[in-house]
């Protein structure tokens, strides 16, 4: 017959007990995790950055770069308020030399259109008859660049601006 040692009993008991409180510490970190990732805003900042955080500078572009123009957002029908349809071309420069930025731009079109139609289907119907194009440059540049990791836009240009009823 085979003689049990109570203390291995007693060990076997006590890695069961850390195993499971270690599990159940995981699921609640992990759960505690998901809920403020759901909770947190769409366009919030990191909560945390590993390694040197490296400041994306505007592209300064001089005359001797090949530069070229992104259309790729195409021509904007941003419906506003009244049954009104605001048309829209947005374009800016960029270095054709900046492969990953020019991905990322590719990646990122249909949040950029996005971005500009909630801008200007958000302003009062008052303000867009007399709009301030610079300023509405401005802010879209602003939350354009907040969007992009990889790089800066320096420029915005508006095309077509047109408002229809």
């Amino acid at each position: 017959m085979k003689n049990e040692n109570p203390f291995n009993k007693k060990i076997s008991k006590i890695i069961n007990i850390i195993l499971i409180s270690l599990s159940a510490a995981i699921a609640a970190v992990l759960t505690a995790g998901t809920i403020y990732a759901l909770t947190r805003p769409v366009n919030a900042e990191p909560v945390i950055t590993l390694g040197r955080e490296q400041a994306v500078q505007p592209q300064i572009i001089s005359q001797t770069d090949d530069i070229r123009v992104f259309s790729g957002l195409g021509r904007l029908r941003i419906p506003l308020s009244n049954s009104t349809t605001l048309i829209l071309s947005i374009t800016f420069p960029y270095l054709a030399n900046d492969i990953t930025f020019s991905e990322e731009l590719a990646a990122k079109v249909g949040s950029l259109k996005t971005i500009a139609s909630d801008y200007f289907s958000a302003l009062p119907e008052a303000e867009l008859i007399q709009i301030d194009e610079d300023a509405a440059k401005q802010e879209i540049l602003r939350r354009f660049n907040n969007s992009l990791r990889l790089g800066r836009i320096s420029f915005l240009y508006f095309g077509d601006m047109l408002v229809i009823d």
